[in-house]
C-alpha cells in the first residue's frame, strides 16, 4: 500500500492510497493517537509496513486499515471501555474479582460473556461511577 494522503477527522484516521481507496480507522483503538496533540499527530513517518509516530511511540500497520474491526468499537463492553480510558481494565477486573485477561477477552470481543457477566460488569461500571459522583472536597 502507498499512501498519498493522510488526515485526522472525527475520532478517526483517514488515509487515501494510490489505488484511490480511502480508509480509515476509529482513533480509540488508538489512545495515544486520540489524545497527541495535532502537531504530534503531524510527526509521522511511513515505513515498509505501517505508519510510525515517535514522539508518542505509535505505530499503525497498513494492513489494519483493512481490518472491519478497528472501524467503530462494537457496541456495548468495547465501547464502554474504549470510550472511556480511565477505565482501568485491570482494575474493574480485581474489583469484579475476575482475571484481568478475561475481561480483556470481552472487550476485544474475543470471548463473549454471559448475560450474568454482562450485568456484572455494568453493575461494576456504574458502582465505579456512584463511588465518583460521592467524592466530595
Amino acid at each position: 500500500m502507498k499512501i498519498t494522503k493522510l488526515w485526522f477527522a472525527d475520532n478517526r484516521i483517514y488515509v487515501q492510497t494510490n489505488k484511490g481507496e480511502k480508509l480509515y480507522q476509529s482513533l480509540l483503538f488508538y489512545p495515544r493517537l486520540l489524545t497527541a496533540s495535532n502537531e504530534e499527530r503531524e510527526k509521522y513517518e511511513f515505513w515498509d509496513y505501517g505508519i510510525r509516530w515517535d514522539a508518542i511511540d505509535e505505530d499503525m500497520s497498513y494492513e489494519s486499515f483493512y481490518y472491519d474491526d478497528t472501524k467503530e468499537p462494537a457496541p456495548g463492553i468495547q465501547d464502554a471501555f474504549l470510550s472511556n480510558p480511565e477505565l482501568n481494565i485491570s482494575a474493574v477486573a480485581r474489583r469484579m474479582g475476575i482475571q484481568q485477561s478475561l475481561l480483556a477477552s470481552y472487550i476485544k470481543g474475543t470471548k463473549v460473556p454471559s448475560p450474568e457477566r454482562k450485568k456484572l460488569i455494568l453493575d461494576t461500571i456504574h458502582d465505579i461511577g456512584n463511588s465518583l459522583l460521592a467524592v466530595s472536597f
